[in-house]
């Protein structure tokens, strides 16, 4: 089994599902086995709640610190792991937690996910990756087709009812002309944009 806990920068992050609806050209999944101070992110099978609880306690996490649900693979995927596990990472070290999503969780489930995730996250952070759908379908390549756009963004702005903290991103590599459109795009949203230096 791959690394499920692994540091990365000043962040401790949880990598528990290595499944995607999307193929994004510049997943950095596709340029090496791992990123940080993990050793392996990919599954040869999907870690159980009980083990990735036990990574967690064998890792040790300092109380109170961030915890990031961000691995090789979209978190939203396993839902009720990572529900259970944000449950047991406040009640057991008192974390507070983010989850990087591609924002197709609606779309995975098929059905509105938000306020149950946003009951057991203290932070959002959406790729919203291009400024419009046809950019967005051709970089990043969801299985769900030209709805995923507009299905990201309304699940972003849905989040922002619930959690203060919600944000986009966008990886420098997309070009300065498509980082400024994205911004435009996430004021009229009313959400903050993060530009992410990409790292190979």
């Amino acid at each position: 089994m791959g690394d499920i806990v692994y540091r990365y920068k000043e962040n401790i992050y949880l990598n528990i599902t290595n499944k995607c609806p999307c193929r994004c050209k510049f997943c950095i999944r596709g340029q090496k086995e791992a990123i940080g101070e993990a050793k392996e992110l990919w599954h040869e099978k999907e870690p159980t709640l009980e083990e990735i609880e036990e990574a967690i306690d064998v890792f040790g996490i300092p109380k109170g610190a961030g915890v990031v649900f961000c691995g090789y693979g979209e978190p939203l995927e396993r839902l009720d792991e990572l529900i259970a596990v944000s449950r047991y990472l406040k009640e057991t070290y008192g974390a507070s937690i983010r989850v990087n999503t591609n924002g197709l969780g609606n779309l995975i489930h098929g059905r509105d996910i938000v306020p149950e995730l946003c009951q057991a996250v203290d932070s959002v952070s959406v790729s919203l990756n291009m400024p419009d759908a046809k950019s967005y379908c051709e970089i990043v390549r969801p299985k769900y087709g030209e709805k995923s756009f507009d299905e990201m963004l309304k699940f972003a702005v849905e989040c922002r009812k619930y959690l203060e903290d919600v944000r986009f991103s966008v990886v420098d590599v997309i070009g300065v002309e498509q980082i400024k459109k994205s911004r435009i795009l996430a004021e009229k949203l009313g959400i903050p944009l993060r530009v992410r230096h990409y790292s190979q």
